[in-house]
């Protein structure tokens, strides 16, 4: 980061994001941390866990689409604002009356999603002040608040054993409140705000080639991010029997390594390319996947290899949105909408396949080798489209690193 990057946009509109991001990600991921307690006292099976926590995810992937076309319509700002207030009062609803069927939890999962829409808030709010040579960056800052992820794995568990997991639902609110009044203060729309379109309009861009690929790359990075923050916490207390803080704490680790990364990413891809670093990623992602799948015999063998799995992630994420913006400037709303919903359907996709591999199965692998078996797929389509990027719209765009 140099000092033009902090000239080149506005800062108080990039923290506002960025902790908007970080809250919502908090809340959208909640359930996972809680899931030991919750499934303990509902008496779930592996499988039932499994879609506890993947309903939630693909919830957000589905509300995003949505999310995107609000920001392109009606601006970044408010579409936030918005989704940050249903989700306040669904959480309230669930603190003041109570869950207590898996029906219930399910249904409290779906509202949680609108949370997960806040990524086609936050990037876009960002992405409009800043050029092509500082998108990464910018996008990564702003990115970064997947963190909130952290906040979840480290609180959640240990506020449940001291209040019952039911309060938690309540105590969450407090910092969301606080968020929202500091997002309305300090969060400005863009210069580059594009005109309101048709929805035909925003639609034509699953017409380009392009979008779909990107879809399919960040499915994968952003899919296995949130997928494992999802479901580590029920992996590390089913696979070595921790405890829901410690297992809770291991998440954390995780899910911050990977968090912390992200614009290391957008960094990187700045410097060497956005589709250079996606392509190392995948390799390193794969094999931390396949080897973990073998069910190490200590946790600490399994952190590791998670550890370096959701690093190569999270600076995936970073990187496919420095080209996510060259590619689609004017349409960066819905794109971005497109793009994070495909990224929480690779998240409900791991999710729900852990659950369902160790009901089937007895053991994770079969739903770990899964999500590696899509991270070479995601490896051989960036290798196949690489010198076409390079040679059309990349070389189009001034100052840009594909």
């Amino acid at each position: 980061m140099n000092r033009g990057f902090f000239r080149a946009g506005h800062l108080p509109t990039l923290f506002a994001a960025f902790l908007y991001f970080d809250l919502s990600f908090m809340v959208w991921v909640m359930l996972g941390p809680l899931a030991v307690q919750i499934a303990r006292d509902l008496g779930l099976s592996p499988a039932e866990k499994g879609l506890m926590v993947a309903t939630p995810v693909l919830a957000g992937a589905l509300l995003r689409i949505a999310a995107g076309l609000l920001v392109d319509h009606y601006k970044p700002k408010l579409a936030g604002a918005l989704g940050q207030a249903l989700v306040i009062a669904g959480l309230l609803a669930a603190w003041s009356l109570g869950i207590h069927s898996y029906g219930e939890v399910l249904a409290l999962g779906v509202v949680l999603g609108v949370a997960g829409a806040s990524f086609a808030v936050a990037l876009p709010l960002a992405s409009r002040w800043y050029p092509p040579e500082h998108q990464g960056t910018a996008l990564g800052i702003a990115g970064a608040g997947n963190s909130g992820t952290v906040l979840a794995a480290v609180f959640a568990p240990g506020l449940a054993a001291a209040f019952g997991w039911n309060n938690v639902f309540g105590l969450a609110v407090i910092p969301l409140i606080a968020t929202l009044v500091l997002y309305l203060l300090l969060a400005r729309n863009g210069p580059d705000c594009p005109a309101p379109q048709a929805l035909s309009a925003y639609l034509k861009v699953l017409a380009v080639g392009d979008a779909w690929w990107f879809m399919l790359f960040y499915s994968v990075t952003f899919g296995g991010f949130v997928g494992l923050a999802s479901s580590l916490t029920i992996y590390f207390n089913d696979q070595y029997g921790l405890d829901p803080v410690t297992a809770g704490y291991f998440t954390a680790a995780c899910v911050f390594a990977g968090s912390l990364i992200r614009p290391v990413g957008g960094g990187v891809a700045d410097r060497i390319g956005g589709i250079r670093t996606l392509a190392a990623i995948y390799l390193v992602a794969a094999a931390a996947l396949i080897l973990v799948s073998f069910d190490l015999p200590r946790s600490w063998m399994a952190l590791a290899a998670f550890v370096v799995a959701m690093l190569a992630l999270g600076m995936g994420n970073g990187a496919i949105f420095q080209l996510v913006p060259q590619r689609f400037r004017r349409e960066i709303g819905v794109i971005t909408g497109l793009v994070g919903m495909t990224g929480g359907l690779g998240g409900f996709v791991l999710a729900f396949s852990l659950g369902l591999s160790k009901q089937l199965t007895a053991s994770y692998q079969a739903g770990l080798l899964l999500f590696a078996a899509l991270a070479l797929v995601a490896l051989a389509g960036l290798i196949g489209v690489k010198r076409r990027w390079r040679t059309t719209w990349g070389a189009a765009v001034p100052g840009a690193s594909i």
